[in-house]
């Protein structure tokens, strides 16, 4: 049976651009299947977790850009793969099994994740919003969970959704499968800025830069920590916090820091 790929005239299921900074690369990550809104077939999801799992090691990339070709994000799964495996649970349990693993790498990732979102995100495109750290978007970009007005409630996109967003909110998406413009999406929480479409490249970049200027162990350290105490109730959050905060400021990248900031100079990140 031909590959994926293969059946698309041989272009490459995801595209990397690495951008290069003062501070370190950006890598642009572009979903490429535009003829199907970018939707995550088994193999463009083998190819993001392999620049995904590329990334984690490689401290020259500061910042993670994910975009999709076309005319749109994401728009889920691929539902002609997934119909045309009816019936194989087998299938099934591995195309979830392995979104869950990308997406969980996403989280993982030492390096920020921006998502920059056009046209729509739905479905496992939405969790891939809500996955990412960070999330600028098209005032016109639209985002949703469908998946209920198919026969198929969005189960694991609601797993990074109801993380992102209020409950009652999330369940309003989830039950009615009604889709969410940018400004409402901003407003809720699932992105952090809703920009005219001339703006979006800038305005992208410009945050990618920004967070790819700062010490590469802080956000390695913050990023961790951030996922992990969002988990624990009040009093273990502190506690583990105070565990990391210690450590943080033994690093030399803490004491360069500092001293930047009190003789009024630009710090010189060693990331370490």
């Amino acid at each position: 049976m031909p590959s994926e790929a293969a059946l698309t005239n041989d272009a490459p299921l995801l595209l990397r651009e690495d951008v290069a900074t003062e501070m370190g690369g950006i890598a642009r990550l572009t979903l490429n299947r535009p003829r199907q809104y970018n939707a995550l077939s088994a193999g463009l999801m083998s190819a993001l977790q392999a620049e995904i799992d590329s990334i984690a090691a490689d401290p020259s990339v500061r910042a993670v850009i994910v975009e999709g070709a076309g005319r749109g994000f994401c728009a889920g799964h691929d539902l002609k793969e997934l119909r045309a495996h009816s019936g194989d649970r087998d299938f099934f349990q591995a195309i979830f099994k392995q979104c869950s693993r990308l997406m969980t790498s996403i989280t993982a990732l030492p390096q920020p994740v921006i998502a920059k979102v056009h046209g729509i995100a739905t479905a496992a495109g939405c969790q891939l919003v809500a996955t990412c750290d960070l999330a600028v978007a098209d005032e016109a970009a639209q985002f949703g969970t469908p998946g209920v007005n198919i026969g198929l409630f969005c189960s694991t996109p609601m797993v990074a959704l109801s993380r992102a967003v209020p409950r009652k909110q999330a369940m309003e998406m989830l039950l009615t499968g009604d889709m969410v413009d940018a400004p409402e999406a901003q407003r809720l929480g699932l992105i952090n800025r809703a920009v005219p479409a001339a703006a979006l490249e800038e305005e992208t970049l410009a945050l990618a830069r920004k967070v790819a200027g700062k010490s590469p162990l802080t956000l390695k350290i913050g990023k961790e920590a951030f996922y992990r105490q969002v988990e624990y109730g009040l009093v273990e959050a502190y506690a583990y916090a105070a565990q990391v905060m210690t450590t943080n400021m033994l690093a030399r990248d803490a004491e360069e820091g500092i001293d930047a900031f009190i003789e009024k100079r630009k710090p010189q990140w060693q990331g370490r």
